[in-house]
């Protein structure tokens, strides 16, 4: 449920008749219930990392007792993992780094006003949301201050779900897409996520930040990423808001699975295609009226955003 400092904080699940475990998606399905207990990792995992959202296998004290501490003893596989690279950032490396495993939702949290939304870092998360094969879903908040229109065109042709709310407004809605399902929630700060994950879960107490009436810009509040069980059934992780969301470790390969209706279009373009350059066979293809020439703006948008250079990836460098 969450990582400081080399201690992991476990939720031990409950046990049904005769102390069965419960099935796996009796466990995704419903709100669960159980101890927590606090864990450090066994040396014999080495170098193994250990993400919020993951399923292991403790030993030793796991009654869950004050100043009690079990070991983590094997990672379980995992069903996705969400990951960003730092091919954006000073030191570049380009290195994986584990976001969230096993989330089976990406909650892209974007403010329509104050701060204002950036597409390019939205299109960055749908490229990891591709690649971890976790379905992305865009949340709109504070659209009392702006019309969500623009900004969903934008996404309409890519099929994303999404969900627009105000200040004080309904949260039905993004209660029935979020229950029963394990959903990481990513975005700038300053968007409202915090307040969000406040209102989702009345004791999450989520420290709220607020936007530079000067520059615009949020500053951090949540400093890692946290499980939260859902009254209703299922699960948010909240993680800090993000700088960038590097993406050095997508294959072209990758993005393009995302359209498969312009799949068979590349067919004829050369070894190695960037499908950003003239020489890409898509633009005949879809001239050819075998596909909607809006898919193919953005799949290019996409790719371009994965191969941006920094100052693209930084857009929302100002609200990490």
């Amino acid at each position: 449920m969450a990582v400081d400092r080399g201690r992991y904080t476990c939720l031990v699940e409950s046990t049904g008749e005769k102390g069965r475990r419960r099935k796996k998606d009796q466990l995704e399905g419903a709100a669960m219930s159980g101890r927590v207990v606090v864990a450090m990792k066994a040396r014999e995992l080495g170098r193994k990392g250990i993400v919020v959202g993951d399923r292991v296998a403790l030993v030793g004290d796991v009654s869950g007792a004050s100043d009690t501490l079990a070991r983590v003893v094997r990672v379980e596989p995992r069903t996705s993992m969400l990951r960003r690279s730092a091919d954006d950032t000073d030191n570049t490396d380009g290195i994986e780094r584990p976001v969230v495993a096993n989330a089976d939702q990406l909650v892209i949290v974007t403010a329509l006003a104050d701060p204002p939304p950036r597409p390019r870092m939205i299109d960055r998360m749908l490229v990891a949301a591709f690649d971890a094969d976790i379905e992305p879903m865009l949340c709109l908040t504070k659209s009392d201050l702006a019309s969500p229109e623009e900004l969903v065109s934008l996404y309409r042709p890519l099929g994303v779900p999404y969900v627009v709310l105000q200040k004080g407004g309904i949260l039905e809605e993004v209660r029935e897409r979020l229950s029963g399902r394990i959903s990481v929630l990513v975005g700038h700060s300053g968007v409202g996520k915090s307040t969000l994950v406040n209102a989702l879960v009345p004791d999450a107490n989520r420290a709220v930040s607020h936007v530079n009436a000067v520059t615009g810009r949020g500053r951090h509040t949540s400093t890692s990423a946290v499980a939260l069980e859902l009254p209703e059934g299922g699960w948010i992780i909240d993680t800090p808001g993000v700088r960038s969301f590097g993406l050095a470790h997508v294959s072209v390969e990758t993005v393009l699975a995302g359209f498969p209706d312009l799949i068979e279009g590349t067919v004829g373009c050369p070894k190695g295609c960037s499908h950003l350059s003239e020489e890409c066979a898509l633009d005949a293809w879809v001239a050819a009226g075998h596909a909607d020439p809006v898919r193919l703006v953005s799949l290019r948008r996409l790719l371009a955003s994965r191969d941006g250079a920094p100052e693209d990836s930084r857009e929302g460098a100002s609200d990490g």
